[in-house]
């Protein structure tokens, strides 16, 4: 516009210099009382809801002898320094109630615990040694029960392939084993006889399953097919057709004449074990499922998939409740308590235990088994078992999930080292004898150690660090 001058930006640097920045040499000194006010507030702030013990400590009045210009820490309930004091009502200095810090104080021990600042030039400078200081409390971890260890008493050979499922009949009387020679083997519970050979499956056996409610046993294979077998004819009478990959797992329901499916095509299948038909397609997973579990109450089907999720499954509706993404890693199996409402998943990453219906983290297990852990199981005495892929066999206490045993199985003559995995494992319905089915092409059988006692097998338990309180 004509009559304005153009300002020149480097004028309005000049003139905020000219108006913000004081002139040189009368920088006001620095006041000490102010400071005094400042140090004064952070320390109420920072450490106001630290409540002193009953009786000071002998080390406290010794410091307290030794150092007159010390200056100690005032704490609700006492009165607090006269210098203190002295600067904070001369300068009017209104100061709020703090919050005490969690970590800091346990509201249901107050009384217990002094913190004391020896002067060492600064309050800045001085350093708290808390964990000294503090009495530790004790820990809310639950303790665990004492178990006796286990032992092998028995090794079945008679498969001439990789041994990758298990089931128990009802009666407790024979067990069935799927391997990856295209066989299905039942055995004798208390001797280990084969007594009988079933062939129909053109793929590994991966699921078997054993009705409680009919003379039937099902079972699922890489070859896609899912096989109804009559116990009382020894053959096969259905086949459920209509998974597009190899079938992975297979689980029965409790109650219902509901059979579930989850293989390759990252879906779990519904059927009706009479009709042969398909009832619902579970699908959102976006991987392999692995491992299925069928609940009598709500979630009915709880499925674990190769995408490191957990799906609760609305059985009346075929639609998903809530999904689990506390894994980082497949869900390669799970197992269900006998008696309380819980489960637990295993992964590369972790054993993690779940509450039921919800859902619910309980808690990790407390030790790390670095192998990729295979097969999970769980006993009515609270004895859980996981197997890993170089042959490690882990016991675990339910409750408080402290590992008390690790095992390692032997490799048999004639196999390579590399062929110690266990691919799954089970317990008998009295929960008193383990079957583990290995990649070394046997069976194996453990049981407790009916010699051992707390005396020569003592509990050494330690709750975790990150979960004591001090």
């Amino acid at each position: 516009m004509p009559g304005l001058t153009e300002v020149e930006p480097q004028s309005l640097k000049k003139r905020a210099l000219e108006l913000f920045s004081p002139v040189h040499g009368q920088i006001p000194p620095p006041d000490p009382e102010s400071k005094r006010i400042r140090l004064c507030h952070k320390i109420q702030v920072a450490f106001g809801g630290v409540e002193p013990a009953s009786k000071p400590t002998r080390q406290a009045d010794r410091r307290s002898e030794q150092t007159n210009s010390s200056s100690v820490l005032t704490l609700p309930g006492l009165e607090e320094p006269k210098e203190l004091q002295k600067g904070i009502t001369e300068k009017a200095l209104v100061v709020g109630p703090a919050l005490p810090p969690r970590d800091l104080i346990n509201p249901g021990n107050a009384g217990k615990s002094t913190i004391i600042l020896p002067a060492s030039g600064s309050l800045t400078e001085r350093n708290l040694s808390t964990a000294a200081l503090m009495e530790r409390m004790p820990s809310r971890w639950p303790r665990p029960e004492w178990h006796a260890p286990w032992k092998n008493y028995r090794v079945i050979q008679g498969h001439l392939g990789w041994v990758r499922s298990v089931a128990f009949d009802p009666s407790n009387e024979w067990f069935c084993t799927g391997s990856a020679d295209r066989t299905i083997k039942i055995w004798d519970v208390a001797t280990g006889v084969l007594k009988l050979t079933l062939t129909g499956h053109i793929g590994q056996v991966r699921g078997l399953a054993v009705s409680n409610r009919h003379t039937y046993m099902f079972s699922a294979a890489d070859d896609k097919q899912v096989k109804c077998w009559d116990l009382e004819q020894n053959k096969v009478i259905r086949s459920y057709h209509g998974h597009l990959h190899g079938v992975l797992s297979l689980a029965l329901h409790p109650t219902l004449d509901v059979l579930l499916t989850g293989g390759r095509d990252s879906v779990c299948r519904v059927w009706d074990i009479r009709t042969k038909m398909q009832i619902f397609t579970l699908s959102g997973h976006e991987k392999d499922v692995f491992s299925i579990l069928a609940c009598p109450t709500d979630p009915q089907v709880i499925t674990g998939s190769h995408d490191s999720t957990i799906k609760f499954w609305d059985l009346r509706y075929g639609r998903m409740m809530t999904t689990l993404t506390h894994h980082k890693k497949t869900v390669r199996t799970m197992a269900l308590h006998r008696k309380e409402n819980a489960f637990v998943s295993a992964s590369p990453d972790n054993i993690k235990k779940f509450s039921l219906p919800k859902g619910e983290f309980c808690h990790n297990m407390l030790s790390q088994q670095r192998d990729t852990v295979n097969a999970v199981a769980v006993n009515e005495d609270g004895v859980m078992v996981t197997g890993g892929d170089k042959g490690s066999l882990w016991f675990w206490d339910w409750k408080s999930g402290h590992s008390f045993q690790q095992a390692e199985t032997i490799v048999q003559p004639g196999s390579l080292e590399s062929e110690a995995g266990i691919y799954v494992a089970c317990y008998d319905q009295t929960g008193s004898r383990l079957v583990t089915c290995e990649a070394d092409k046997t069976i194996k059988m453990w049981k407790e150690d009916e010699n051992a006692t707390p005396e020569t097998h003592p509990l050494n338990f330690r709750p975790p660090k990150e979960i004591r309180r001090f």
